[in-house]
């Protein structure tokens, strides 16, 4: 603030005329300007913005009452309706469809939907807001399909492309929605720094509406997964601390259409895996055992990837009987669902316990695994790359 001091006296301002707008002594105002003093007080930071009709967003302030309302606040106001019935509906078609059956099966029917009865409306006479968000979330879908078809690069094209469609329909939680889930697809390939930013600038964007608990509660959990990769304890304990806040409150906050839930499920299998990351495996165990508990049936990846974390907590905690019974259990979880992420992660399955082949159930398990992998690699020829790897030794 010194140096917006300093800036309105080298404009003409005199002292006089701002200590007596801001309602401070010449004194104070000549400490502020020298550095001899901060403006710490919410208040004051209120009272200068107001007495020099300074926009509240360049200090980091809410709009001001007198400011003129913002671009996105008129076309957001211009267009209050829901969106359309038959893109939500189309949404939640492929949303259960790719729960069931993973998204290789899906990616091309969604991008053909997208190129065939989203995008023509963006340029036509139906290009309303509401169309803009319905772009986005498919085209954010499409990206989820093509992490889990093992295309990390396209799937990071699909979120790059869904960030600007939800800023240009207004629709702040879904932007915010598109971060987190660059912040995944960010862990998943290495990027450990710009996952932590990703779920940041999430934040960023979900502070500027009403709470959505579900949506702040995600993007916590992203902060929480990329810091316990980066071994910072007390940060990554404090963002799951404050998603488990966030769904208990989620009362608070209302749904939106177009965000993929995050309950107390999804919850309970990120802090497994962030547990897991900070060598916490006890408690790990505990979450990991009510991701499997609370996931259904119909979700047959989320119920994979939850076995899978399972077994990865148990071979950590040194109890192999328990891996070997939760493996068994992970080989009849749908065997033609169509994810690469979950045959790359049945491969990290097979390397955790082929150290142990000493042990006869281990040994007898891993032949069965070996079995199980040949075939569901066997249905999945067509969506597997190359370089997927998931070929059994």
């Amino acid at each position: 603030m010194g140096a917006v001091f300093r800036m309105l006296n080298a404009r003409g301002v005199s002292t006089r005329r701002i200590a007596a707008a801001v309602g401070i002594t010449q004194g104070r105002l000549y400490d502020y300007m020298n550095g001899k003093s901060r403006v710490e007080k919410l208040a004051l930071f209120e009272q200068i913005v107001d007495a020099f009709r300074l926009p509240g967003h360049l200090l980091g302030l809410a709009r001001r009452s007198w400011e003129p309302p913002t671009a996105e606040a008129e076309h957001q106001r211009a267009d209050r309706s829901p969106p359309d019935s038959d893109d939500v509906a189309a949404m939640d078609h492929f949303r259960n469809a790719d729960r069931q059956t993973g998204g290789g099966r899906l990616y091309g029917a969604v991008v053909r939907h997208l190129s065939d009865h989203v995008a023509p409306r963006l340029v036509g006479t139906d290009s309303r807001p509401q169309v803009f968000a319905a772009a986005a979330a498919l085209t954010e879908m499409a990206g989820w399909m093509a992490h889990d078809s093992g295309h990390d690069d396209r799937a990071a094209r699909h979120f790059a492309h869904a960030l600007p469609l939800a800023r240009t329909s207004g629709d702040l939680p879904l932007a915010a929605h598109v971060a987190a889930s660059s912040s995944h697809l960010a862990l998943q390939t290495g990027d450990t720094a710009g996952a932590v930013g990703w779920a940041r600038t999430g934040l960023g964007l979900a502070a500027q509406v009403p709470r959505i608990p579900a949506l702040t509660a995600r993007l916590h959990t992203m902060q929480a997964r990329a810091l316990a990769v980066a071994a910072q304890h007390t940060p990554a304990c404090q963002a799951l601390e404050a998603a488990r806040l966030d769904l208990e409150g989620r009362g608070a906050g209302g749904d939106h259409p177009w965000l993929s839930p995050f309950d107390a499920a999804a919850l309970a299998s990120e802090a497994a895996l962030i547990l897991r990351d900070l060598e916490q495996y006890d408690q790990a165990l505990t979450h990991a055992e009510q991701a499997v508990a609370l996931r259904e049936a119909p979700r047959a990846r989320s119920l994979a990837l939850s076995r899978i974390t399972l077994v990865d907590i148990h071979v950590r905690r040194g109890d192999l009987d328990a891996a070997v019974s939760t493996g068994h259990d992970l080989l009849g979880t749908s065997p033609t669902l169509g994810s690469v992420r979950v045959v790359r992660q049945l491969d990290e399955v097979r390397r955790l316990l082929a150290p142990h082949t000493g042990y006869a159930p281990a040994r007898e398990y891993l032949l069965r695994f070996d079995d199980a992998l040949r075939a569901r690699l066997l249905l999945l020829a067509d969506l597997i790359p190359p370089s997927s790897g998931g070929t059994p030794a």
